[in-house]
């Protein structure tokens, strides 16, 4: 089984996107022998990011799909259940570009993820890592890409926010996922993260080699 996890690059001014770093340590774990693990970090732009995703499919054409970014108001981990048809850019993208809130794509107003969000919560809790369900994947860019995996693909498909961890200091992003959260200290770190990230790999495995060919 082959399982493509993206991240994003940084943005917003900081030097580091927590969701890249741990998604390019994830390299370096093996969930199992009968598990590939593909990587791909995601340009954090309106018009480059939802593309990526879709290149990084037809290249590595993966059994499933789990994209990753970060929150900066957040101190667990988060699978996401539902992907809006909303994108609002509250702060520029990485291009400079601004988006007024507006629907992503003709179509429903929300979906729902195709892997269940419970239990890759439980998995990372079970690794000994705060995590949580969440409800709102906001309306930047990671909701985005989570539509376009949704909306694009047949693929069993997850996002998992994960904290806004820095190697040195605190970051200085929030309010483009979380309006109403100032940026939070989380006390993990990115091998926290990675290792989260590895578990969640593990569970969405278990979960999609158990459906119906």
């Amino acid at each position: 089984m082959k399982i493509l996890v993206t991240g994003f690059e940084p943005f917003g001014g900081e030097t580091e996107n927590a969701s890249g770093v741990a998604v390019d340590m994830l390299r370096e774990f093996a969930p199992s022998d009968s598990v590939c693990i593909a990587t791909a970090i995601l340009p954090v732009t309106w018009s480059g990011a939802g593309p990526a995703l879709l290149r990084a499919v037809e290249e590595h054409r993966p059994d499933a799909v789990v994209a990753v970014g970060e929150a900066g108001g957040r101190t667990a981990v988060t699978p996401e259940r539902w992907a809006r048809n909303l994108g609002h850019g509250r702060i520029p993208d990485n291009d400079g570009g601004v988006r007024d809130a507006a629907p992503l794509a003709e179509g429903p107003e929300r979906l729902e993820s195709r892997i269940d969000p419970s239990a890759l919560a439980h998995a990372v809790r079970d690794a000994g890592i705060p995590a949580e369900v969440s409800d709102d994947a906001g309306a930047f860019l990671c909701n985005a890409v989570f539509w376009t995996a949704l909306h694009r693909t047949d693929l069993p498909a997850a996002f998992i926010h994960v904290p806004a961890v820095r190697s040195r200091g605190s970051a200085g992003i929030g309010a483009e996922t979380d309006p109403d959260h100032t940026p939070a200290d989380s006390a993990l770190s990115f091998d926290d993260l990675a290792y989260a990230l590895a578990a969640a790999v593990h569970a969405v495995a278990l979960e999609s080699g158990s459906r119906p060919a």
